[in-house]
């Protein structure tokens, strides 16, 4: 059950909603079922982000594009080093990242299935028994 967690500046409901239709057709297009895929957003202004003691609405600023975001992604252990950079390469791209972005952060957690439950119009169920059930 992928999980996306993408931290920057205020997005419209639009802009969010094609990053996650982005993200999420990237992964079902790699076996992932729609319905597993997580994306949420957290707005974080510039300066509640700090990299080497500064806030990141002190670093340029290029009008149009990206200036900050900090994203965090959690996969199963069994997706391999070439997944990973594929995903976090669509990440940054459907988020707009280009050599002018002051700042952009993605780290991976890998989480076992075994330690993440989920609930959808039923009862908290681990996900690692709901894929042996064939449960979409």
């Amino acid at each position: 059950m992928p999980t996306i967690t993408i931290a920057t500046a205020a997005l419209s409901a639009s802009r969010r909603r094609a990053i996650a239709l982005k993200i999420t057709r990237w992964l079902t297009d790699r076996g992932v079922a729609a319905g597993h895929v997580v994306v949420r957003f957290e707005e974080a202004d510039g300066g509640m982000i700090f990299t080497g003691g500064w806030p990141v609405d002190a670093l340029p600023v290029t009008p149009g594009e990206l200036h900050h975001a900090s994203v965090t992604v959690c996969v199963g252990p069994q997706r391999d080093e070439d997944f990973r950079a594929d995903l976090a390469a669509h990440i940054a791209d459907t988020l707009g990242r280009t050599d002018n972005t002051a700042f952009f952060y993605l780290e991976f957690r890998t989480t076992p299935p075994s330690e993440v439950y989920v609930a959808a119009a039923g009862p908290l169920r681990r996900t690692d028994l709901l894929a042996k059930e064939g449960t979409p």
